[in-house]
């Protein structure tokens, strides 16, 4: 069986989103978002966080990142994240360019997640003007290494953040995975995790979860959305059909479908993650927590089920490999994978 868990990107759209696109399309209707379907988007935005916020999409995640980020901090100022943050390592530098400046700093942390003690420890580096100035932090949700916040540990970083005057950001490109994670672990809610716990704005990602081009950027600070339709339009990520953008978001948040698909990527991963961590040699590099496996492996199983056509990544450190399942993983292909790996190893 050919099938590649190398990235949650290479799956299709889910029929939700494909079938929203086909009811949005007949028939002309105002552009640029003063449509009805963006006017049910933000509605059922506004409804699954509990908030009265500011809701406005963009194509990508690097620009609902640089977006955000550009509302939160000055050409002077530093945004922490963690040394392996997508927006630090991944992002071509968008969102220093788009906030005209602003220096990323990245931190350590085990499993991809900073720390209190961490952030405290790097409000205090410089020397006076002569230093970037604190402006945010940067949490990403579900970590670049599949792990997830709690609502507290969210919470004990805005904490220090909001004593040194920072922003709190959240990347949610896969959000709707952390999301499904901590309903089964302990009943939070996405407004437990999020503004509840203090952070201002979010990235709310779509494209991982089987949409088409389309995230949102969600903003629980008022402060944080004056002017930010401007910054949508001067970043060129205004869309003028954008009912086919908010049509998926309208059908996605209709009756937990969002949360559906990802608990089934969850549950994939987990599969796989117990299945490979079962061979000998074999062992899980960090928790399995949301849609992505990352296990260290002997060379000879890599190349073993490479030459059988899998196709996953090499992350990280050296032997440790990511697996990414998505919303329409299918389950025989996590046991075909398995079973191959079980025959390399004998």
């Amino acid at each position: 069986m050919n099938y590649t868990f190398a990235s949650d990107n290479t799956a299709g759209i889910c029929p939700e989103a494909f079938a929203a696109l086909a009811e949005a399309n007949p028939g002309h209707v105002p552009s640029y978002g003063d449509d009805n379907w963006t006017t049910r988007a933000r509605a059922a935005i506004q409804e699954l966080f509990d908030h009265e916020c500011s809701v406005h999409f963009a194509f990508n995640g690097t620009m609902a990142n640089a977006l955000a980020l550009s509302a939160t901090c000055r050409s002077f100022q530093s945004v922490f994240c963690h040394e392996h943050a997508h927006i630090h390592v991944d992002e071509c530098g968008a969102p220093e360019h788009f906030t005209g400046g602003s220096k990323l700093i990245g931190l350590p942390g085990n499993d991809a997640k900073l720390t209190p003690d961490s952030l405290e420890e790097a409000t205090h580096r410089g020397h006076g003007v002569h230093f970037h100035q604190p402006g945010a932090v940067s949490l990403t949700q579900a970590t670049e290494l599949g792990t997830v916040y709690s609502a507290a540990e969210v919470a004990a970083i805005a904490e220090v953040a909001r004593r040194h005057g920072m922003a709190v950001h959240m990347d949610g490109a896969r959000f709707a995975n952390a999301a499904a994670t901590l309903a089964t672990r302990n009943g939070a809610t996405p407004a437990d995790f999020t503004w509840r716990a203090g952070v201002d704005v979010l990235s709310f990602g779509g494209t991982k979860n089987g949409m088409l081009t389309t995230e949102a950027v969600v903003i629980f600070n008022p402060e944080i959305a004056t002017n930010f339709a401007y910054r949508v339009k001067q970043f060129g990520q205004l869309a003028s059909k954008q009912r086919f953008a908010t049509a998926q978001w309208v059908a996605m948040l209709q009756d937990g479908v969002w949360l559906r698909h990802a608990r089934h990527a969850n549950a994939m991963a987990q599969k796989l993650g117990q299945g490979l961590a079962a061979l000998q040699g074999c062992a899980l590099a960090h928790p399995t927590e949301a849609n992505g496996v990352f296990a260290r492996l002997p060379i000879d199983l890599v190349t073993g089920l490479e030459a059988r056509g899998w196709q996953f990544y090499p992350f990280g450190d050296t032997g440790t490999y990511r697996f990414m399942c998505g919303w329409d993983t299918p389950a025989s292909a996590v046991d075909a994978l398995i079973a191959d790996a079980q025959a390399i190893a004998v």
